[in-house]
């Protein structure tokens, strides 16, 4: 760490002065919990609090501010304007403590916390398949996944509200963005065994442009590129159920007559068992990749980069 770094973070560690006013650490840590969390109940467990002592501590800093950090509607907690703006910041001094303990830390077991924003597919896919292994090779390591399109990706890891993040979308290019790993991404429109159209060579889409779709949400990763492709082609997709979990999409192929869209690690297990088949669309062409991106600021602790390197390692 810079000396710049420690400067900042020594006269952080006990309280910060904002326009004259002395905010408290463990006051900003309680704030990004239940930012993070949405929920003061769940923020006050997860910090062994009383949900009045955290309810206190927003208070402070909403006051300190003169500011709403919180709407509060129905038991629904969520960030205000000012609350976005304070996390990003809130953030920033989170990691500058957890670089500086870091830094002193002599222990050989790795520990530390992970948030990693992906689609619905790729969680799924990965929680499946490796994280189980992951936590048994790293115990003390803490990973939380939350799902979303490119572009709350994109807007949570600028505010610094993720670590990283794994898209599957067209190419991405950033000057603020450092890409850790990027493969493009075999796709095919998949069906049923037993569809009508499977082992049939050199199919077009209009051929089964009129057949029961169930997608992907509209507007999200490469259902966006697969539908700007086709409108290209003066041709639009009305799927029977547009829904965001790729295992029931699967699942609903799998006994029914219908037609997806879908990247070959969602269903290529079930190509190899037989379930499902690919079908020879020949006349469209979807440049999809899948991105490991976090921001050119981001301190990147033992536990992230071990992260990272794992999903390198297996090929993720």
């Amino acid at each position: 760490m810079s000396s710049d770094k420690q400067m900042i973070l020594m006269f952080t560690i006990e309280s910060f002065d904002i326009e004259g006013s002395i905010m408290e650490l463990r006051n900003l840590i309680t704030f990004i919990h239940v930012a993070d969390l949405g929920s003061f109940t769940k923020a006050s467990e997860r910090l062994g609090y009383s949900q009045s002592t955290v309810s206190f501590q927003i208070k402070q800093l909403e006051e300190e501010l003169n500011c709403l950090l919180f709407e509060r509607i129905n038991h629904t907690v969520t960030l205000t304007e000012c609350g976005h703006k304070l996390l990003a910041y809130a953030q920033q001094i989170r990691s500058l403590m957890d670089e500086f303990k870091e830094g002193l830390s002599k222990e050989e077991e790795l520990s530390g916390s992970i948030h990693v924003v992906t689609p619905d597919s790729v969680c799924y896919n990965f929680i499946s398949s490796h994280y189980m292994d992951f936590h048994k090779k790293y115990p003390s390591v803490s990973v939380r996944f939350t799902t979303g399109d490119s572009a709350l990706m994109l807007d949570m890891l600028d505010r610094n509200e993720a670590d990283f993040i794994i898209t599957l979308d067209r190419r991405l290019y950033n000057k603020d963005y450092i890409i850790a790993k990027e493969q493009p991404l075999s796709m095919h429109f998949v069906a049923s065994k037993a569809s009508r159209f499977a082992g049939i060579k050199g199919l077009s889409v209009k051929d089964i442009i009129n057949e029961p779709f169930i997608l992907t949400e509209y507007g999200q990763g490469y259902r966006r590129v697969l539908d700007r492709e086709l409108s290209k082609m003066s041709l639009e997709i009305t799927p029977i159920l547009e829904i965001e979990r790729t295992d029931i999409i699967t699942a609903m192929l799998a006994e029914n007559n219908a037609v997806s869209f879908l990247p070959d690690f969602v269903t290529e297990d079930l190509i190899e068992l037989g379930n499902l088949c690919y079908l020879d669309v020949k006349d469209i062409n979807v440049d999809i990749w899948k991105q490991i991106i976090f921001h050119k600021n981001k301190w990147i602790s033992k536990s992230m980069k071990t992260f990272i390197d794992y999903l390198i390692e297996k090929e993720f």
